[in-house]
């Protein structure tokens, strides 16, 4: 989780929880790549791309949180509502 421009240091309880789960998804993501090498049903590979997308979801919703809990409370404590309309951005591209 790379910091943004806001004015204070980012502090996220989660950093390690995020990383091991994208450590997870990254090498469910290369079995799957492995399963199309190796000619595996089609059903089979989509149902492994859909669990890839819901632990992809489901990371994205644990930076969200963390995200809220620490810079979106200190922005709104700020007034930095730069801070919060990148939020708003990042929620939009997100959800797409």
């Amino acid at each position: 989780m790379a910091e943004g421009n806001h004015s204070h240091n980012h502090v996220h309880t989660n950093t390690k929880a995020v990383l091991n789960r994208l450590s997870r998804t990254i090498g469910h993501l290369e079995a799957v790549k492995r399963m199309v090498e190796d000619g595996r049903d089609c059903s089979e590979v989509l149902i492994q791309l859909s669990a890839v997308k819901s632990a992809i979801n489901n990371t994205g919703k644990v930076i969200l949180k963390d995200h809220i809990e620490h810079c979106i409370v200190h922005a709104v404590e700020e007034k930095d509502f730069e801070a919060i309309e990148q939020l708003n951005k990042a929620i939009d591209q997100f959800m797409k």
